[in-house]
């Protein structure tokens, strides 16, 4: 176990060092802001859906290491599903970082995502995790209040 948490640790700490999806696209017809007050991340989820699939979805901001990391994993994770599949992921990784889903605790079906399994473990950062979560969904359901932590 402890070698897979060295690797967890590793893909988390490379995605925030190198955030993939890291932009603000122009041609993206959703957005949603999101902060959280506790830990003062702030990130903006940028999608571009057609005909239901999630054609391209980006993000800006600033926030820790499992902040940007976990908006990062998420965008490589959605882009080019359907909009169904985006809910069903989300309350796949939401039940995963909580502890709240029986079925799969350890994140098996989620791929690259399973490495927030140990969040779970710090509920401070389970808001880290799931920030960027929640403003995707907000744009997608087109909300236009900030989305909060808290």
């Amino acid at each position: 176990m402890p070698d897979l948490r060295e690797l967890y640790q590793e893909v988390i700490l490379d995605h925030h060092k190198r955030p993939r999806n890291f932009r603000a696209p122009a041609d993206a017809n959703r957005s949603a802001n999101g902060f959280n007050p506790l830990c003062g991340d702030k990130v903006i989820v940028y999608a571009r859906v057609e005909d239901g699939i999630v054609r391209d979805i980006a993000f800006q901001g600033s926030g820790c290491a499992i902040s940007t990391a976990s908006a990062s994993l998420m965008t490589e994770c959605l882009k080019g599903k359907p909009e169904a599949e985006v809910a069903r992921i989300f309350e796949r990784f939401h039940a995963l970082v909580t502890g709240s889903g029986s079925e799969d605790p350890d994140g098996a079906g989620l791929g690259k995502l399973a490495v927030f399994a140990g969040v779970r473990e710090y509920p401070m950062r389970v808001k880290c995790a799931t920030l960027a979560w929640h403003a995707m969904r907000a744009a997608l359901e087109g909300e236009k209040d900030t989305v909060a932590t808290e």
